[in-house]
């Protein structure tokens, strides 16, 4: 039986919800959907803060394999069709990322909104707090199991129900600024910004569903960059780094 370990004193964040785009495990040259190396890589990470003794929740988007929205845009898929052709998106991130996590010795179950019970769990919230109290990874796959509901909404929602101590929002780039800084040189990062604010900006932090969950419930946001060395740790360790959006 596995138990949790003991959390490293040094950790600020006990109970995480770490939100992955579906895009992270895109592999750079290969152009994969999900690429070996890059899955390695992030499963890594992800371990380094389990040897930490971090309660750990992850929801993984889709966006690698179909994306609802782009499909109603691009490919004249119907909205609902493609929400749920996203949802069963992340459900193959989910169990390549359970397969990789375990190949590292991390105990990993996949929840799914979704009733599959032959390769996933139905979300059960109870059993997935029992899940982090025995020191297991849960990885919550398709979406709210809902269209018209974006990944990024199914983070704030599951933070809010597991009483999670913050969203780590891990993306390519390195924070929130005041505009693109890839088309505007003179952008400025923000280190910290209120959620008042940040909606009075309209900067892109998450969809503006997934934004009131999080101001009503009061749940923080760290945004930060995935490919810098050891980034979900020094999130959890609170050093600076990203931006944080919080109430």
């Amino acid at each position: 039986m596995h138990s949790a370990k003991a959390v490293d004193p040094q950790v600020r964040y006990k109970r995480i919800v770490l939100k992955l785009s579906g895009e992270v495990l895109r592999g750079g040259k290969s152009g994969d959907p999900i690429d070996g190396a890059t899955l390695e890589r992030t499963s890594l990470q992800i371990k380094e803060i389990h040897d930490l003794g971090v309660q750990i929740c992850i929801v993984i988007g889709g966006g690698n394999i179909f994306r609802g929205l782009t499909g109603e845009k691009q490919r004249g898929v119907d909205r609902t069709t493609g929400d749920y052709m996203g949802m069963l998106g992340t459900v193959i991130n989910g169990l390549a990322l359970m397969d990789s996590l375990e190949k590292m010795g991390v105990t990993t179950r996949v929840q799914s909104a979704i009733p599959m019970n032959q390769i996933a769990e139905p979300f059960i919230l109870r059993r997935a707090i029992r899940h982090l109290e025995k020191g297991r990874v849960v990885i919550f796959v398709a979406g709210t199991g809902n269209p018209y509901f974006t990944t990024d909404t199914t983070a704030a929602l599951r933070a809010s129900e597991m009483h999670a101590d913050i969203i780590l929002k891990a993306t390519k780039v390195d924070g929130v600024y005041d505009k693109d800084p890839k088309k505007y040189p003179d952008a400025v990062k923000y280190s910290e910004i209120k959620f008042v604010d940040a909606l009075k900006q309209r900067l892109d932090v998450m969809d503006s569903t997934a934004f009131s969950l999080c101001l009503d419930n009061n749940v923080a946001i760290l945004v930060f960059d995935l490919n810098s060395d050891h980034a979900i740790r020094n999130a959890v360790l609170g050093k600076k780094i990203g931006t944080l959006v919080r109430g």
